[in-house]
């Protein structure tokens, strides 16, 4: 019995251990090599220059960049010497951004060996996500499949789990993947208030105590890292700390602070010690944001709210209210984006959170901007992402229909003016058992 028990047990890891370390086969697009016209396109450019949509739009690419967008017929010297595509009405779209992404850092939830998400400290700012991302997961294609051409990477646990990356979705390296490789350091903000359910078997006594105990160590961390940067500004020959000095372009107000906080009292708190520290925040999760608007707006944050599609956090709340707080972030004029960040293999259903808080008071413009435009201007890089503008780069997709809806997936894909493969794992695997049952006789074709 013991024996059939390690068979069983051997079997089972070998299997999970090939799953795991599958990669993806496809090829990364070789850089672009002449300008190309797209024309005859349901434009989107998501841009303060243009309408929400421009029909009978063109728009020209070279060298990765978008040099020149129009309407109508493009002029002759717009066509000199391009590659043209018409797209026949198809809508044109800036690349989707998923803004608080672990594509690339997990593979396999049961498996340890391709969770990369967290290091072994509770304060680790040294960690930056890009150099631990997979190139070859299998996850990034179908992320691109539905439109997502760029991701900010988050590592996550431990009060200070690392420092958010900007990653294009394709390339050989994590070199080539890394577009921003230091876009902010990340802090996971305590509880504010102690737990009072039926399942915390903990008082609020100790749960208080651990909860100041949090903060304080985040209040030493800061105030130690700007000491350090002090005595090594007087002193070259201080010993380097490399947690110290990934902590410096946030405390010289070069990169934002994200901060993890979701109820209404870590939201509160949170801000107040930002705002004290001269901080920029931008909250991650912000499932309360809606009661916190004016404080939201004094301290001058944005927020990326995650999970559109959750139940409400207590009983007396509407059974819709995660659906409405995009709607009152956007009425109140606070920067926000809308981000899945769900398990990898699910980041896929971006679009359709957007497509939700649409269908609950948010502007479908505004809900487009909310994963294009919005989280690039948040994270830093709406000068180059997020909308179809001159000196951009070329990162955009065809779709027959709207871009919110999921059953129009992208038919075609640029990145940095890079035309990119849009298969799959699944799209392989549809085919394949379409072929099986097409052999048995059972569908036609």
């Amino acid at each position: 019995m013991k024996l059939l028990h390690l068979a069983i047990t051997t079997l089972t890891v070998l299997a999970v251990g090939h799953t795991a370390s599958a990669q993806s086969a496809q090829i990364p697009a070789p850089p672009q090599e002449r300008p190309l016209v797209v024309f005859n396109a349901s434009l989107h450019p998501v841009s303060d220059d243009y309408p929400p949509v421009v029909n009978g739009g063109w728009i020209r690419f070279d060298a990765g960049r978008i040099t020149a967008v129009g309407e109508g017929t493009p002029p002759e010297e717009i066509l000199e010497d391009a590659t043209v595509i018409n797209a026949r009405g198809l809508s044109l779209v800036p690349g989707f951004i998923s803004s608080a992404s672990q594509i690339g850092l997990l593979e396999v939830g049961q498996v340890e060996a391709t969770d990369d998400r967290n290091e072994s400290g509770d304060r680790s700012p040294e960690a930056a996500a890009w150099i631990a991302v997979n190139p070859d997961s299998d996850l990034i294609p179908v992320a691109r499949s539905a439109g997502i051409l760029h991701t900010l990477a988050m590592p996550q646990r431990g009060t200070i789990p690392g420092r958010a990356s900007i990653l294009r979705m394709d390339g050989w390296t994590t070199e080539d993947l890394a577009l921003v490789r230091d876009a902010g350091v990340i802090v996971s903000w305590p509880m504010a208030a102690p737990v009072r359910a039926p399942w915390m078997r903990r008082g609020g006594g100790a749960q208080r105590s651990d909860i100041n105990a949090r903060l304080k160590a985040i209040d030493v961390w800061f105030d130690d890292a700007r000491a350090w940067a002090d005595a090594r500004a007087a002193d070259p020959t201080v010993a380097t700390d490399l947690r110290f000095e990934a902590m410096q372009p946030v405390l010289r107000g070069e990169r934002p602070v994200f901060i993890r906080a979701d109820s209404r009292g870590q939201i509160e708190t949170s801000l107040a010690w930002a705002t004290a520290r001269g901080f920029r925040p931008v909250i991650i999760g912000g499932s309360a944001a809606a009661e916190c608007l004016p404080l939201l707006k004094e301290a001058g944050a944005s927020v990326i709210l995650t999970e559109v599609h959750r139940l409400p956090s207590a009983r007396h709340h509407a059974i819709d209210r995660p659906f409405t707080v995009a709607s009152a972030l956007h009425q109140a004029g606070i920067p926000f984006a809308i981000a899945a960040e769900d398990e990898p293999a699910h980041e896929r259903g971006l679009a359709h959170h957007a497509a939700t808080a649409a269908a609950h008071g948010l502007p479908h413009a505004a809900a487009l901007h909310a994963i294009t435009r919005g989280p690039a201007e948040i994270i830093g890089v709406g000068d180059r992402l997020g909308s179809l503008e001159g000196g951009h780069s070329a990162t955009f997709f065809l779709c027959d229909g709207d871009p919110l809806d999921i059953a129009h997936p992208p038919m075609r894909a640029w990145i940095d003016g890079r035309e990119i493969d849009l298969g799959d794992r699944q799209k392989r695997l549809y085919s394949k058992y379409q072929e099986k049952y097409r052999q048995k006789g059972l569908i036609d074709g």
